[in-house]
């Protein structure tokens, strides 16, 4: 309309079939391209007495209704939500400043069998947690812990470790609860058995009465977490970052605060380490075209049929993720999918979510798909009285037949939910590259500050540009429909290979880096996944000869690593609030409950169901970890009498099946959702969990079956 304002400041809204409001070209709209964020219909709603009212009250009651009415409003409109989030940061900043942190060591002892070792307690405390690791190097033995109050033994608290295997460390915790504050209090060690003195690190704590109350602490930050990302009121990366302050603000209350060093530690720093030098070698990669040369192939390899497409992409996505890591796959994947998405007019959102969710399938079968799988192989079996440690080719034998016929079922369940997505993009391909590049611009726009004059100018230049873009919107007519055959070699034409002798070096230093990746679990070769990634990042950008080192850093998504760093930090600190370690118990303690007759068909599903739903709201790496040692406990329990592997298989499954349920349930998923969202897409909590959960549903279901099938009917050990 004549007299109104540059595009850049006016909101074009419209409704979606869920009736929100979505603004066209905001990059933050649930659209083709737009994320889902805060928007604005096209009219604030506003409050005013109706003209037909007659007030009785004067003009001074009426400027103050309108004051308050406006601070109303503001607050509705999002003043509220900044306060309550800051405040809460601040309370956990005070909470977090006024405690001392805990020492990381373990003071020093020696048990033996003649002489008790005494250990004096200073603690003003009346809760303590002690944390006992000791390394056994003679015959099996039995360590027995006491707590003595002015040389006389407190009731209940005896403590008898069992020391079943020679040259092996083990690791207990328990939590004492004292009449009073534990000043005149002494533990006594000393080994049952006459044998050489065992050496042992006791980290005693005393901790606020609160304690007993972590596990609910923990699961409230876990559920403030997703409910500031579900409902998507800061950014994903904020809600991680702002959940682990909160849950390292609990541990200081509980005077548990931990180190600095102990918080870096938590970090993983080799999935931190594949991603940044993948970010890089991508980055490189994606200057030669390849990715829109391969989409165009494979875009002519399917026909130009969409679900011919859709199964090569999400098959592939399945095989390669089986015998390369599902983080890595997504890494190469997606770049290809946006691009086959942009140079063919699909909407490229199911694309993803289908690849990522095959990925996450593949990466099941065999032992090296999935870290939780690696943990399972890693970990020592035999200390299992009658079992012995499993290997790479038993566990790939075992799961991978399971997962064959799982993908048959996913791909069925794949083209049932499917049935009424539009996988074509809805606006004209011009229209959607234009919306693209504005998200673009406007993400760049975001990160320039106007603190001085040269900052405005660019701010100022890229307003006018975006405001360019959305006028060209309007203007954009109907699109002519071409042949499929000459569609196809327009994109060939257009897409091909632009800087060759790039393209050579980048292709042998990534064929390098995925072979490597290959053999790197042999025992002489000494470098994780991590270092081969950024040596790899390192050799390509001596070889490529990398000058332009800040345009290469664009093109990494730091906040996906950022993100990866907070959730880390996040899973530790909810770990050490004992809420893993509460579910692994619990459902120890659910197993051992059932009958004899129906044991071990209950003990399969309730922990491949238990895994599978753990795994989708919290981190399967600490969760695995955390329930190996209740799997072992249970197949070592002579009542229970359950053998190990059909166990071990139900885990496997749960864990990495399970990270299909939530966008932050597999690294994987977070990977695909950063790399798109950098390219103006958002793949948002909620459009994820609309497919991801329903999947990881129906393949937990057809794990389920598949372990019944095995374990019950036919008895495969």
């Amino acid at each position: 309309s004549a007299g109104a304002p540059a595009a850049s400041s006016m909101e074009l809204a419209m409704r979606d079939g869920e009736g929100e409001y979505l603004s066209i070209g905001d990059p933050t709209s649930e659209t083709a391209l737009g994320g889902s964020g805060e928007t604005l219909p096209l009219l604030r709603p506003h409050s005013q007495d109706s003209p037909n009212r007659t007030s009785n009250h004067g003009p001074l009651y009426t400027r103050i209704r309108n004051f308050l009415v406006g601070i109303q409003l503001r607050v509705l409109g999002g003043r509220m939500k900044t306060i309550v989030l800051v405040a809460f940061l601040i309370g956990a900043a005070i909470a977090f400043g006024l405690e001392e942190e805990t020492p990381a060591e373990n003071p020093l002892f020696a048990a033996q069998a003649d002489l008790p070792t005494t250990i004096a307690l200073h603690q003003p405390y009346k809760h303590l947690e002690v944390d006992v690791r000791v390394h056994n190097t003679d015959v099996p033995n039995t360590l027995q812990l006491v707590l003595r109050a002015n040389g006389e033994i407190v009731p209940d608290t005896e403590w008898d470790l069992s020391l079943p295997d020679p040259d092996t460390e083990y690791h207990f915790e328990r939590l004492y609860k004292l009449q009073y504050d534990a000043v005149n209090y002494a533990f006594e060690v000393v080994l049952a058995q006459p044998a050489q003195p065992v050496g042992l690190a006791m980290k005693i704590v005393g901790v606020s009465s609160y304690v007993q109350y972590e596990v609910i602490f923990a699961a409230l930050i876990l559920a403030f977490v997703y409910v500031l990302i579900i409902f998507e009121l800061i950014h994903r990366t904020l809600a991680a970052m702002l959940g682990s302050f909160i849950a390292l603000a609990v541990l200081s209350i509980l005077n548990k605060r931990p180190e600095l060093e102990v918080i870096v530690a938590w970090v993983d720093y080799e999935t931190v380490m594949l991603l940044f030098g993948m970010m890089i070698i991508v980055g490189i990669l994606s200057e030669t075209g390849i990715f829109e040369y391969c989409a165009v192939k494979a875009y002519k390899l399917s026909g130009g049929k969409v679900w011919r497409l859709l199964i090569i992409l999400c098959l592939f996505s399945a095989v390669v993720s089986a015998f390369l890591d599902n983080v890595t796959t997504i890494l190469l994947l997606t770049p290809v999918t946006i691009r086959m998405c942009n140079v063919i007019g699909l909407d490229p959102r199911p694309i993803l979510l289908a690849e990522v969710l095959f990925s996450n399938i593949g990466g099941t079968a065999t032992a090296v798909g999935d870290p939780p799988n690696v943990i399972i192989v890693s970990s020592n079996w035999s200390e299992v009285e009658g079992e012995k440690d499993i290997y790479f080719s038993e566990f790939t034998g075992h799961m991978f037949v399971g997962i064959f016929f799982i993908t048959i079922l996913a791909m069925g369940y794949l083209r049932f939910s499917f049935r009424n997505v539009p996988l074509d993009n809805p606006d004209p391909p011009e229209v959607a590259e234009v919306k693209r590049e504005i998200a673009v611009w406007k993400r760049s726009q975001a990160k320039i500050g106007q603190a001085n004059k040269e900052e405005k100018e660019v701010f100022d230049m890229l307003s006018q540009k975006i405001a360019d873009l959305e006028a060209t919107i309007q203007d954009v007519s109907k699109v002519t429909k071409q042949t499929w055959e000459a569609s196809v070699a327009e994109l060939e034409q257009e897409n091909s290979i632009k800087n060759r002798e790039l393209f050579i070096h980048s292709m042998i230093v990534l064929s390098s880096v995925i072979i490597m990746f290959f053999i790197h679990s042999i025992p002489s070769i000494h470098l994780d996944l991590g270092w081969i990634a950024v040596l790899g990042a390192l050799t390509l950008m001596l070889v490529a000869g990398i000058h332009d080192l800040e345009h290469l850093m664009e093109k990494i998504e730091w906040g996906t690593l950022l993100f990866f760093g907070s959730l880390f930090v996040l899973m530790e600190a909810l770990a050490e609030l004992g809420l893993i370690t509460w579910i692994g118990d619990k459902t120890g303690e659910l197993i051992k409950g059932v009958p004899e007759g129906s044991r071990l068909e209950t003990s399969m599903i309730i922990i491949l169901w238990i895994s599978a739903f753990a795994s989708s709201f919290i981190d399967n790496i600490p969760f695995t970890t955390a329930m190996i040692p209740v799997i072992k406990s249970i197949a070592n329990d002579p009542d229970v009498n359950l053998p190990l592997r059909p166990l071990v298989w139900s885990l496997a499954f749960g864990a990495c099946l399970g990270g299909n349920g939530t966008l932050i349930g597999a690294s994987a998923n977070v990977v695909c959702a950063g790399l798109a969202e950098q390219e103006g897409i958002s793949i948002s909590f909620t459009y994820f969990f609309k497919y991801g959960f329903p999947m990881m549903l129906v393949t937990t279901t057809g794990a389920m079956i598949y372990l019944l099938i095995c374990h019950s009917a036919f008895d495969w050990e």
